[in-house]
C-alpha cells in the first residue's frame, strides 16, 4: 500500500534561500543534495507526495533533471514562485491551486487561508501550508509544512490528520 507525504518550499536550484530560510547548508549544492537524499529516505516510488509550492528557483533544466531524482508521484500546489507553464512542472503529475482531503481533515494550500473562505470552519479541518518557511503560522488550524519546519523531509500525511 502507498503512503502520502507532504511537503513545502524546497526552492531547489535558489541559492538565497539558504540565507533567507535560516538554512543550515553551505551552498545550494549541498542543500539540494540533502532534500534528495531526505525526500527518497522516505518517500518509496508508489507513494504520492503533495509539494505545497515553491519547488525550484534558477535553470529550468536543471530543476527538470532534480525532480526526475525524487521519488514518488508528485502533485503540487501552485506558490507564488511556480510558473504552471514551465518545462519543469512536466514532473508533476498533478497541479492544483488547492487540495482539500476530508477524509484526513486537511486543506492543503500553498500560502496559509483562512479556512473559512474554503471550507466550513466547524469541519474541524486543519491548513496545510508552506510560504512562510522557518517563521511561526497564524494562530489557529494551521501548520507549516516548509522544509526549515519538518527537518528538510516530507512527512507522512497519517501524521498530520485531524479525522
Amino acid at each position: 500500500m502507498s503512503d502520502i507525504w507532504v511537503t513545502s518550499d524546497t526552492h531547489f536550484g535558489h541559492e538565497n534561500i539558504i540565507r533567507y530560510g535560516e538554512r543550515p547548508f553551505e551552498n545550494v549544492d549541498q542543500m539540494d543534495e540533502a532534500l534528495i537524499e531526505n525526500w527518497n529516505s522516505v518517500v518509496k516510488p508508489g507513494d504520492k507526495v503533495y509539494h505545497l509550492g515553491d519547488v525550484w528557483m534558477g535553470a529550468g533544466e536543471k530543476a527538470y533533471k532534480t525532480l526526475r531524482l525524487l521519488n514518488g508521484k508528485k502533485r503540487l500546489v501552485l506558490g507564488n514562485h511556480d510558473d504552471p507553464r514551465s518545462a519543469p512542472l512536466q514532473a508533476f503529475q498533478k497541479i492544483y491551486l488547492f487540495r482539500s482531503f476530508k477524509e484526513f481533515g486537511l486543506m492543503l494550500t500553498h500560502m496559509p487561508v483562512h479556512i473559512s473562505s474554503l471550507i466550513r470552519h466547524d469541519q474541524g479541518f486543519i491548513n496545510l501550508h508552506g510560504h512562510i518557511h522557518q517563521k511561526a503560522s497564524p494562530e489557529g488550524p494551521y501548520r507549516c509544512m516548509c522544509v526549515e519546519q519538518t527537518n528538510y523531509t516530507p512527512v507522512n500525511i497519517e501524521e498530520l490528520r485531524v479525522l
